[in-house]
């Protein structure tokens, strides 16, 4: 039996991206999208011409809700109560939800953003305000979260679905977390490097960290950030691999 791997990127994020076609490179090397709702990032037009692309090409839509700060790209933590995330996340989903059923399409999963995604990996407390939130919308969606963190534990208690996540151009820390934006080396922007380690994930189900720790991590699906330099490049690259190692790339729906 061939393995099978989902490919994901956050999208909608740029609306200069949408304008000069990178955002469409990007969409047509996925399978599925985290859509910006306009807490972060996005807006009504921003949705409606993605959720488009993804009908052109084939792509599962997703919400990508994050803290509500446009200025700081939700990539900073914000002091918000349970009741306040929940309620932002249930406006963002339910603006992106509301948009895509009027192209008759459906809302498939919810993938938090930055921040958001980073507190709920280790907070038990935000991962749940969030799991409110969506399931004021929908409790059918698919949450999408960090291999092997919190989050996923959470969603799955209350009866979610998920699909546990790892990441193709972020670098890791020995404890599997992520390693911070703030360092200088927490990307990984050369194609080929972070296509091995994809590659790695999906196959040895495995990562090796930055400081050279192997670490075990089952993921279902591979994220890709649309902003990430060179991103384009990566995707293609991976495609051809994955088709080279016989590894089909194939939706978590």
């Amino acid at each position: 039996m061939n393995l099978t791997i989902d490919i994901n990127a956050d999208v909608g994020e740029r609306p200069n991206a949408l304008l000069d076609g990178t955002e469409e490179a990007i969409i047509k090397l996925i399978s599925s999208a985290n859509i910006a709702c306009g807490g972060h990032a996005g807006d009504q037009t921003t949705m409606e011409r993605v959720i488009q692309l993804c009908a052109k090409f084939g792509v599962v839509i997703g919400a990508h809700p994050g803290y509500p700060d446009r200025a700081n790209f939700g990539r900073h933590e914000m002091s918000m109560s349970s009741e306040e995330i929940q309620a932002t996340v249930f406006e963002q989903v339910s603006k992106l939800g509301k948009k895509a059923k009027t192209f008759n399409v459906e809302l498939q999963h919810v993938k938090p953003h930055g921040a958001l995604y980073n507190a709920a990996t280790r907070d038990k407390s935000v991962a749940e305000a969030i799991g409110h939130g969506v399931a004021k919308w929908s409790r059918d969606l698919i949450l999408v979260g960090l291999a092997g963190s919190t989050m996923l534990k959470v969603w799955e208690n209350w009866g979610f679905r998920v699909a546990a996540e790892a990441f193709a151009d972020r670098v890791y820390e020995s404890d599997g977390a992520l390693r911070s934006r703030t360092k200088q080396d927490a990307m990984m922007t050369d194609p080929a490097q972070a296509c091995q380690q994809a590659i790695s994930i999906i196959k040895d189900q495995k990562v090796i960290s930055g400081d050279g720790i192997e670490v075990p991590l089952h993921a279902r699906t591979i994220c890709v950030h649309s902003d990430t330099p060179n991103a384009a490049e990566i995707l293609s690259r991976l495609r051809r691999r994955l088709k080279d190692e016989g590894i089909v790339v194939e939706r978590f729906v």
